[in-house]
């Protein structure tokens, strides 16, 4: 099977083992028929979860060096659970195959699975879509295992004591799983969906860097990047879902000024499409993007990848972890280290104060 003909039916086989050159093909798969799936590459790439697989090795980050995908996830209708799965279970093959070592999703992932819970009204559709939500973190799970890479599930909704939240599930390879809410809800989430916004902000561990999640909204809101960075922020990932032009640019913007204020990677992941049978999920606007500090390392707009807009579309960046060191040490300016905390400060507060 030659490459090309391995990657248009969604499958990879031996032949993909190895170096392979930079390329940007519009891929059509059987199990997604007429949907086009590109994969744009910024780097050459090598199919190193293959190569795990047969010599059995645990992944490792070279040299400071870290792969993410991510998923530009269009929204169309689902049959079910199961058509959902296998849907999303391509990419993460796709993108382990292609040796990434994170593979980000968009916010509201499994939107269309409310459909069938239209005519109940949206906060108790949402509701209804929460029930699977453990499934769904389960399954992730169990395909960041198998696959050797580590899953940001993009968002999915929970509720808790009655209460309706927001959250990315950061499954890691090794099995353990971690949770990030979104802290601010927006007005439509509140007045449509009555949910509410999470009070733990946290940066994980992973085998390929400490990474954080704000989830859209979220990024709009400076101080949460900033308590991000003092603990250590390598990589930031922002699953978002934005309904216009506008509102994507409101994230675009904001997550850029995030990576360059606090020196760090942002990895924006959005979904594009409608969805007609879904109550305030109309229509989704994105163009997924890989955002970077901007200094001499790193592009000369700060932008190491970007998705078009309106198709399902997967990127694939290679992160220098040794140019973040580089540019808190010896950047051009130090964002993190000529803080005037003398002056002005960004700080936790305990709950209820």
């Amino acid at each position: 099977m030659s490459r090309r003909s391995a990657a248009a039916s969604g499958r990879l086989s031996g032949d993909w083992a190895g170096p392979v050159r930079q390329l940007s093909l519009s891929l059509t798969t059987k199990r997604h028929q007429g949907a086009a799936f590109q994969l744009i590459q910024v780097a050459r790439l090598s199919n190193r979860y293959q190569q795990r697989k047969m010599m059995n090795e645990a992944p490792t980050v070279a040299s400071g060096r870290v792969r993410v995908g991510v998923v530009q996830l269009a929204m169309r209708p689902m049959s079910g659970p199961e058509a959902f799965f296998e849907h999303v279970s391509f990419f993460i093959e796709a993108m382990a195959g292609y040796g990434a070592d994170f593979v980000c999703f968009p916010e509201y992932v499994n939107a269309p699975l409310m459909a069938p819970w239209k005519a109940d009204g949206a906060p108790a559709a949402i509701r209804q879509l929460a029930g699977i939500t453990a499934a769904t973190r389960d399954f992730f799970s169990r395909e960041a295992v198998a696959k050797g890479i580590n899953v940001l599930t993009g968002s999915l909704p929970l509720v808790e004591d009655d209460l309706l939240y927001n959250v990315v599930y950061l499954c890691r390879r090794d099995g353990s799983v971690e949770e990030q809410r979104k802290i601010h809800a927006t007005p439509s989430e509140e007045s449509e969906w009555q949910m509410v916004g999470g009070d733990r902000l946290e940066v994980f561990d992973t085998d390929a860097g400490r990474v954080g999640i704000l989830i859209c909204y979220d990024v709009e809101f400076p101080e949460l990047g900033r308590l991000l960075a003092a603990e250590g922020l390598q990589i930031l990932f922002v699953p978002f879902c934005t309904d216009t032009a506008s509102g994507f640019h409101r994230v675009r913007y904001c997550a850029q000024a995030r990576a360059i204020e606090n020196e760090c990677y942002v990895v924006a992941a959005g979904s594009v499409g409608n969805l007609p049978g879904v109550a305030n999920m109309d229509f989704q606007y994105a163009r997924s993007a890989v955002f970077t500090p901007s200094d001499y390392d790193f592009p000369e707009n700060a932008i190491l990848t970007e998705a078009p807009a309106g198709l399902e579309t997967a990127l694939i960046a290679d992160l220098d972890l040794g140019h973040l060191e580089n540019l808190h040490r010896r950047g051009s300016v130090r964002n993190l280290r000529q803080r005037r905390t003398d002056f002005y400060r960004v700080e936790r507060v305990a709950r209820g104060e």
